[in-house]
C-alpha cells in the first residue's frame, strides 16, 4: 500500500485526468447498470463521470492520498459519490451491494494468492446476476517502459471460475500518460451467478430488481466527501 500511496502524492502513469474510454463505452451502450461499485477507484475520475450519469455510485481504494483526491475533486465539481478508503480484499465490510462493479487497472497487481479472494470479495457485494467489468494489461503489452504485471486470458478465467459467468473477454486499451505506450489490455465481462440461498430477480438497465425492492439511480447512500 505505501507505494501506491505515495505515488498519489503526485499523479501517476495511470491518471489520466479523464475516465477510461473503455468505461465510457461500457456506459453510453447501457452496459453499466444501477448502482456501481469502483474498486481501487483511484481519484475518482470514473466514479466522478458515472454519477454525473446518474449512477448511485461509491469508490473505494486502500491508498488515503487516492481517497483524498478524489473527495475534493467531487466536492469542486458538485457531484455526489461515496469515495471510501477501504480493501478491495475486504469489501463485506461495505456493508451494501452493487448491480454493477468496475476494476480499472487493479487486478493486475493482484499477488496469485489474492486473486481468487478478490474474486470472492467482489463477489459477496455484487447482487445475483450483477456485473463486473475489468479492464487489465495484457500479455501483448511490451514490459520494457515498465508498469505492472501482465495478465493472460486463462489467468482471468482461472481467478472468476467458481461463482461466476465469463461472458467475455476482448482486447481494449488502458490508457497511461507515457507518450508512446499502447496500453494493450483485456476488457473482461463478468457476471456473478447465484447461489442457492439468493432470492433471485431480474437486473433491469438503470436500476436492479431483487425480491422485489427495486433501487433506482439517484441514491448512493449518504456522501462522504
Amino acid at each position: 500500500m505505501e507505494f501506491f500511496d505515495r505515488a498519489y502524492e503526485g499523479s501517476p502513469l495511470w491518471e489520466t485526468g479523464r475516465p477510461q474510454p473503455e468505461f465510457v463505452r461500457l456506459e453510453e451502450e447501457g452496459e453499466i447498470v444501477g448502482r456501481v461499485l469502483d474498486v481501487g477507484c483511484g481519484t475518482g475520475e470514473t466514479a466522478i463521470y458515472l454519477a454525473r450519469r446518474g449512477h448511485p455510485v461509491w469508490g473505494i481504494d486502500f491508498a488515503p492520498n487516492a481517497i483524498r483526491k478524489a473527495k475534493q475533486k467531487a466536492n469542486e465539481r458538485g457531484v455526489n459519490v461515496r469515495f471510501q478508503e477501504a480493501s478491495a480484499l475486504s469489501l463485506g465490510d461495505l456493508g451494501a451491494t452493487f448491480d454493477t462493479a468496475i476494476d480499472s487497472g487493479l487486478f493486475h497487481v493482484f499477488l496469485d494468492a489474492h486473486r481468487p479472494v478478490y474474486a470472492e470479495n467482489v463477489r459477496k457485494v455484487l447482487v445475483p446476476g450483477g456485473r463486473l467489468y475489468l479492464l487489465s494489461f495484457c500479455e501483448e503489452e511490451p514490459t520494457d517502459w515498465g508498469g505492472p504485471r501482465r495478465v493472460t486470458q486463462s489467468e482471468i478465467r482461472e481467478a472468476f471460475h467458481e461463482g461466476w459467468n465469463v461472458r467475455s473477454i476482448r482486447p481494449a486499451r488502458f490508457e497511461v500518460t507515457i507518450p508512446g505506450v499502447k496500453g494493450r489490455a483485456w476488457l473482461a465481462e463478468l457476471r456473478r451467478t447465484p447461489d442457492a440461498a439468493d432470492v433471485k430477480g431480474p437486473i433491469v438497465r438503470g436500476r436492479s430488481e431483487v425480491g422485489g425492492t427495486s433501487t433506482a439511480r439517484g441514491d448512493a447512500g449518504p456522501p462522504r466527501h
